[in-house]
């Protein structure tokens, strides 16, 4: 019947991190609500972060997530020392870089090969997937273990790294500790160009957005830790000014706030999707055969698409992190000194997930005095909901158990972690 109520609910989302859920209520084909409702408690690290020493601040950051603890440190450390007017040599940045690698391979692995592939080849698990196919599922598991020993040879171990400081990093790795990696990270290139043809051939749903992509833009490489704040819609923003023009609302259904251009409440999309779309001319030369070759157009509004996004970026994680392990040299500079001052910095780095932002108040005895960090998945909330509400009317003839399935499907195209935004997902679709 035309005004058949619906509600589809689904309580835990799966392949995602963190835990979270959707409410959707369709009356007929309208749909009249669409919630992501982050249920997960706060963790307030913004309120745990002031009165500490701003030398704690990486350490403590990384506890926001077992994925992408680098983003976080990074994100703090170089917005600290913009507030203290530290500027680090070239070696260390270029290890910056090179760390940041290492956890974009990892991340991206991880969900490729383990929870977005099943999605396009009918498993529910990356588990059920390795019964039939085995060698992509082994190869995702080998490329996220050479992501990890980079982490622990840079960062001192792979989950929350705790080598990283503001000023660079409290030692270097030993030029063979280095060299060891090279051979895997070669195996890992050839492996990751074959990760993306293969994810480039999965069939794609029909179903494409005119996102307003953000994300940083360097004019001399892929932008990772540095970079000015773009979008397709033509912003030229330097990350001081991200708070003029992104906004965190607080929502009733959720703990996570959502993050809107200002003045607009309007969505958009940060991520691979939206790094690519923004910078594919600054991915490394085989990331660039590759886009010739899957005659892919970007920037690109297909959500599930973003799977490839992720194939390219893994690609030029591994050939740019071999330019840097061939030609490391170890230097006795390790951390520059610095005199504590008070001060304001404002950074912004690429999580994998997308745009990560700091701000943090320091004072002259270099304790923190306020902190604020807006996440990617955060982010991108706003956007997933917009999202649903197109999807949900093409596929609303579909019984509750393939509605859900759908809507889950999407939200885990952004590959969400729902507990760095707490600081989502049930599915639940109602039909009035």
């Amino acid at each position: 019947m035309a005004d058949e109520a619906r509600t589809i609910r689904v309580e835990a989302l799966t392949r995602v991190e963190g835990e979270g859920g959707l409410y959707v209520r369709l009356r007929g084909r309208d749909v009249e609500e669409v919630r992501l409702e982050i249920y997960e408690p706060p963790r307030l690290f913004e309120a745990l972060l002031r009165g500490r020493s701003m030398e704690d601040v990486a350490d403590i950051v990384a506890r926001i997530c077992g994925i992408c603890p680098i983003a976080y440190q990074m994100s703090a450390v170089h917005a600290i020392e913009r507030a203290l007017g530290i500027a680090v040599p070239p070696e260390i940045r270029t290890l910056r870089r090179l760390l940041y690698c290492g956890e974009w391979i990892e991340s991206h692995a991880l969900h490729v090969h383990l929870l977005h592939a099943p999605d396009f080849l009918g498993y529910d698990s990356g588990l059920s997937l390795a019964r039939d196919h085995r060698e992509e599922v082994q190869r995702g598991l080998r490329l996220k273990k050479h992501g990890n020993a980079l982490l622990e040879v840079l960062g001192g171990r792979a989950i929350h790294p705790i080598n990283v400081a503001v000023g660079g990093f409290y030692r270097l790795p030993r030029r063979e500790e280095i060299a060891a990696l090279i051979p895997d990270f070669e195996w890992g290139l050839d492996a990751a160009v074959a990760t993306t043809r293969w994810v480039a051939g999965f069939e794609f749903p029909e179903f494409s957005r005119d996102y307003d992509l953000v994300s940083l833009v360097h004019s001399d490489e892929y932008p990772m830790n540095e970079g000015y704040i773009a979008s397709t819609d033509g912003l030229n923003l330097d990350v001081a000014q991200f708070e003029q023009e992104f906004q965190e609302q607080q929502v009733p259904h959720s703990t996570a706030l959502h993050a809107v251009r200002a003045g607009t409440s309007r969505p958009y999309l940060v991520g691979p999707l939206a790094r690519v779309g923004l910078n594919f001319d600054k991915l490394s030369p085989t990331a660039r055969r590759l886009i010739d070759e899957l005659s892919i157009d970007w920037p690109c509004g297909n959500p599930y698409q973003s799977i490839i996004a992720r194939g390219l970026e893994l690609v030029h994680a591994f050939e740019e992190a071999l330019t840097i392990l061939r030609a490391y040299r170890q230097t006795s500079t390790c951390r520059v000194k610095f005199q504590h001052r008070a001060g304001t910095g404002h950074a912004a780095t690429e999580a994998p997930r997308g745009l990560l932002y700091h701000r943090y108040e320091i004072d002259d005895a270099g304790l923190v005095v306020s902190a604020k960090i807006v996440p990617p998945t955060s982010q991108n909330q706003r956007q997933i909901e917009d999202d649903l509400r197109s999807l949900v009317p093409v596929v609303e003839a579909a019984d509750d158990q393939r509605l859900a399935e759908q809507c889950e499907r999407l939200v885990r195209s952004y590959d969400p972690c729902i507990s760095c935004s707490t600081h989502f997902l049930k599915v639940k679709v109602d039909r009035v």
